[in-house]
């Protein structure tokens, strides 16, 4: 099953993405082969995770969460915590 998710960067910003494999996508982040965007403000560390029913709700969902501002996004981050 796919998932979307957020990563907090070194400099407090969120990154948010849509994987197949959570495990291995964390990996190439870590690694800096995933994202430019992520290469460039390492390390990066998991900040809230979802699992979805498929790879197109997946995208919905990311392309969704992208739309939020920084405060929706840290909602998202401190209800997950809370849970």
């Amino acid at each position: 099953m796919p998932w979307v998710y957020l990563l907090r960067c070194r400099d407090g910003s969120l990154y948010t993405g849509a994987a197949m494999v959570l495990e291995r996508r964390l990996g190439e982040h870590a690694a800096g082969r995933a994202s430019r965007y992520t290469r460039a403000r390492l390390p990066v560390t998991l900040a809230w995770s979802r699992e979805v029913e498929s790879w197109s709700a997946a995208l919905r969902e990311e392309a969704r969460i992208k739309a939020l501002r920084r405060a929706g996004k840290e909602r998202l981050v401190a209800a997950a915590a809370d849970a």
